[in-house]
């Protein structure tokens, strides 16, 4: 029985820039995972889809979400920048208490959104972009009884 997400991954160019970014920007800490494999690893090049593939990882968590960040050392990695259109996962969606703090908190420390925060009477978000240019929404849930108030969907919360 599949029992609930554990983890999203993302590949980055910089490991340590990556990490120390959520950690300063965003309040991710360490998970404790570290690691990586060199090229000629078969279990993993059969598990990724990869050839000759090498990497460093990291595990960041911020709540119950947990982010496995990657830096690849092979198999020329491609930066891209998908739009909110574009086919797979386009964002990041951070909860938070304040939109329009933590909209003025990260600008002031170079993050740049798309727009200043708006939204309902339910819920107010922005959307903006981290180092590699992942897009990230903050998003508020002003009404409690909201459909997407956090406190309702997390029991473990």
């Amino acid at each position: 029985m599949i029992r609930g997400v554990h983890h999203v991954a993302i590949s980055t160019p910089d490991l340590d820039r990556f990490v120390d970014h959520y950690q300063r920007w965003f309040g991710f800490e360490s998970a404790g995972k570290e690691g990586g494999w060199q090229a000629g690893n078969e279990r993993i090049d059969t598990m990724v889809g990869l050839n000759g593939s090498a990497a460093r990882y990291a595990m960041i968590r911020l709540g119950n979400l947990h982010i496995e960040v990657f830096e690849y050392a092979s198999n020329d990695p491609q930066t891209v920048h998908p739009r909110m259109c574009d086919r797979g996962i386009t964002h990041l969606c951070l909860y938070c208490d304040d939109v329009f703090a933590e909209y003025e908190r990260l600008s002031a420390l170079g993050m740049e959104f798309n727009c200043a925060p708006g939204g309902s009477a339910a819920t107010r978000a922005t959307y903006g972009r981290d180092c590699d240019g992942n897009m990230v929404e903050l998003l508020q849930i002003v009404d409690p009884d909201s459909a997407f108030a956090f406190e309702k969907q997390c029991v473990a919360c």
